[in-house]
């Protein structure tokens, strides 16, 4: 069979994409903006993709089915050139509950933040433990063979974002995946573009917990105010809880950069984790993981030592250079709480008196429509610079009255401009954490060549 996918760069599209062809499929795709990690990934499994939509792509390919993904809408050339056709069509999530998840222990990994690198997590360690998991993350993995992989054992484990499904179907992509174990990490409002506001997105988990069985298992955040309300709407599930300090799954003596801890079950210390992982975030992550490889059987001792070996996945506080002494990360942001725990726990590691200098590219949805407002500039109190390429649909007074906030925060309507900036700002010893969701305009290759050259 012939499959063609509509958006097939995107994280998540690009892992479907790499399910199909292990299958024994023929796969192309198409994409607008194709860069990587996906792109490598892509080009690495052998898979066709054309670049800019066309739709005389229909008639080169002669797809048996399309997948469509969500970031496709009606009045897309080939979206209508599809339905003119009448070419057999399908999303991303029904299609991968048809064709694999629909006979396996699906465990999902849900929440406002955390999600990919967690998913991440819990796919090592069940890989560790030789349990044979297939997997579906949303990014590159470190110490894993690709963002998705088959696996020959019951155990499925999935990134379960709560983005609506396609243009012809508004549910939540989790509502296909049918969880027997199911970690809810934390509950935000997000998605301003589809959902109107925290209700809305808490009915949809309301209506993800109503599918986990009676003979599962729904891990969350124990000190989560909105996960609770959300459970208190209906559940039918057995649960554990997962905190920092309080919880089935807890955490003793965690050092304040969160790169030591000891894990501990219902009071019971398991055993002393000591890992290169940065933040109190990622502790919690580190926990919820656990709880769910638990479901599955996993051994303590193999839950610590794969989680002692874990590397975080591309994108995700990744250092992309060391130039003149000057470390540069790249950091996948999109929501200011995740972005506040990120910078806490890079300033616990560097301490007070070095420098660090962000570099935000407001890029999602909620983002670019200023939904969370000076949330934004909040969350980098702890950076000593800001620099911030500003939106189109942000009014240039209205964020740079935002900027106030911080003593020494910079607007810039050029990346370029604000590469050249920060150059002429950025000293030895500093750290430039880089926080976009997209490719920031090439940024990360310009700011070192810049940084080489000064």
């Amino acid at each position: 069979m012939h499959i063609y996918i509509l958006g097939i760069a995107g994280t998540f599209m690009a892992g479907i994409a790499r399910l199909a062809k292990a299958l024994g499929h023929q796969v192309s795709g198409v994409d607008d903006a194709i860069y990587p990690p996906m792109s490598t990934q892509l080009e690495e499994d052998g898979i066709d993709i054309y670049q800019g939509y066309d739709a005389a792509h229909f008639a080169a390919v002669k797809p048996d089915i399309v997948i469509v993904g969500n970031a496709m809408r009606r009045g897309y050339v080939e979206v209508e050139a599809m339905l003119a056709q009448n070419i057999k069509f399908i999303s991303a999530p029904q299609w991968l509950y048809e064709n694999l998840l629909f006979n396996r222990h699906v465990l999902a990994i849900s929440g406002t933040h955390g999600k990919t690198t967690t998913t991440n997590m819990l796919a090592l360690i069940l890989t560790f433990a030789k349990k044979n998991p297939g997997y579906l993350i949303g990014g590159v993995p470190k110490l894993l063979p690709g963002s998705a992989v088959l696996g020959d054992s019951p155990y499925f484990v999935i990134e379960a974002d709560e983005y609506d499904t396609a243009f012809f179907d508004k549910r939540s992509k989790f509502m296909h995946y049918h969880p027997k174990t199911l970690l809810i990490n934390n509950l935000e409002f997000d998605h301003a573009d589809i959902f109107e506001n925290l209700q809305d997105i808490q009915k949809q988990f309301h209506y993800l917990i109503r599918l986990v069985p009676n003979s599962g298992k729904i891990i969350y955040a124990f000190d989560d105010e909105n996960i609770r309300d959300t459970l208190k709407m209906g559940c039918w599930t057995p649960t554990e809880t997962v905190g920092l300090n309080q919880g089935d799954w807890s955490a003793k003596n965690i050092k304040a950069d969160g790169s030591a801890f000891t894990m501990c079950y219902q009071g019971k210390e398991l055993g002393q984790v000591t890992w290169n992982i940065l933040g109190l975030h990622n502790v919690q992550n580190a926990l919820g993981a656990a709880a769910c490889a638990h479901q599955a059987q996993v051994a303590s001792h193999d839950i610590i030592s794969a989680l002692e070996s874990f590397e975080l996945p591309a994108r995700r506080m990744e250092i992309k250079g060391v130039v003149n002494n000057i470390t540069i990360y790249d950091d996948f942001a999109h929501h200011p709480t995740a972005m506040k725990t990120t910078l806490a726990g890079l300033r616990a590691r560097v301490g007070e008196h070095a420098r660090i200098l962000v570099c935000l590219e407001m890029r999602s949805y909620t983002m670019r429509t200023n939904v969370h407002g000076a949330k934004i500039i909040e969350s980098l109190l702890a950076a000593n610079q800001i620099f911030i390429k500003k939106p189109e649909e942000i009014n240039l007074e209205e964020l740079q009255q935002m900027a106030t906030l911080h003593p020494d925060c910079r607007v810039f309507v050029n990346t370029d401009e604000l590469i050249k900036n920060v150059s002429t700002q950025a000293k030895p010893g500093d750290h430039i954490l880089i926080m976009s969701n997209g490719a920031f305009d090439g940024i990360y290759g310009k700011l070192q060549n810049v940084l080489g050259n000064t």
